[in-house]
């Protein structure tokens, strides 16, 4: 087949390896523009165009990939399928109308669970205890093409949203492989894939910097999941009243610790050169490594050194 690969992000290159060394041709590659990768981070890395460079694949940068100059140019082509992943763009009824077999979407989740930007997140942030990728048949609508192929992984405690992208990205590619097997022996006229149920559908939103506020009314739990589903963007932060100014607090790792307590939730009910906990809605969250604003990230015992943190005091 020739493909036209549309990617930005980490995600996409095992595929995108896999697809270079395979029978298939990859016409182009299209990513998104330099200016528009690091509007929410300070990182403008581009792993799928540094790769496409590395390789000396014909790339686009389209604004919109939806605009009639480039779906245009899309046409040209002549493809027969697009792969799409990690892209950062909804494609178009146009623009896939331009590949004779439309697209495929590699998505971290199993749908139709966890529809959206950011589903490797809020996978870990509600406590799933498996996760997984799915490749859609693409429509116009976000995620909500038929499912051709899934792969699942458990998400172990110590999993975050890195180590399970990674994970994730790897056994992506024997479902993108069989995903594309199935579509080079489909007629384009039946049906194919399984449709998803739109009754069990949930959203993934793109992360906002304030989704990483802790809420001390959560539990201690919820709170060790949010702290390992945010890392590395936002991340999960508090604040301590500290004189008169607030310090900022961003906590790195966390572990949930049962103490016998009435006190509400937010404040601090243990201290000593190594433990930091707080109170939650279930137990306390014992802090283990902790980044006060401005500096780096540390264990809490040597946080404490230098901060004169007080049972009774309130986290906001």
């Amino acid at each position: 087949m020739k493909i036209i690969v549309f990617g930005t992000g980490p995600f996409c290159v095992p595929s995108l390896n896999w697809l270079a060394d395979s029978p298939h041709s990859i016409a182009a590659i299209v990513t998104r523009p330099i200016d528009d990768a690091g509007k929410r981070r300070k990182s403008v890395a581009n792993p799928v165009r540094e790769y496409a460079i590395e390789k000396s694949y014909t790339i686009h940068e389209p604004k919109s990939c939806n605009e009639d100059e480039f779906v245009g140019i899309l046409n040209d082509y002549g493809a027969d399928l697009f792969f799409v992943c990690d892209y950062g763009q909804i494609l178009s009824k146009a623009c896939l109308a331009t590949a004779k077999l439309g697209g495929i979407n590699l998505h971290g989740s199993l749908l139709p669970k966890y529809r959206g930007a950011a589903p490797i997140n809020w996978a870990i942030y509600h406590g799933e205890a498996e996760t997984g990728v799915t490749v859609i048949h693409m429509t116009a609508k976000l995620d909500g093409g038929p499912c051709l192929t899934t792969a699942k992984i458990p998400i172990k405690d110590h999993d975050t949203a890195e180590t399970i992208e990674t994970a994730l990205s790897k056994i992506g590619v024997d479902a993108v492989e069989r995903a594309i097997d199935m579509l080079n022996d489909w007629d384009s006229t039946s049906s194919i894939g399984n449709l998803q149920k739109q009754s069990r559908a949930t959203k993934a939103p793109r992360l906002n910097k304030s989704d990483g506020k802790i809420d001390w009314t959560r539990t201690a739990k919820q709170l060790v999941d949010q702290i390992r589903a945010f890392k590395p963007w936002p991340n999960s932060f508090c604040e301590w009243q500290h004189g008169k100014q607030p310090i900022r607090l961003i906590v790195h790792q966390a572990q949930t610790m049962q103490i016998e307590t009435n006190a509400p939730a937010g404040v601090i009910v243990a201290v000593d050169k190594k433990l930091l906990a707080v109170q939650t809605a279930e137990h306390a969250l014992a802090i283990e490594i902790i980044q006060p604003a401005g500096k780096k990230a540390m264990p809490v015992a040597d946080f404490l050194r230098g901060h004169k943190l007080q049972v009774g005091q309130t986290m906001g």
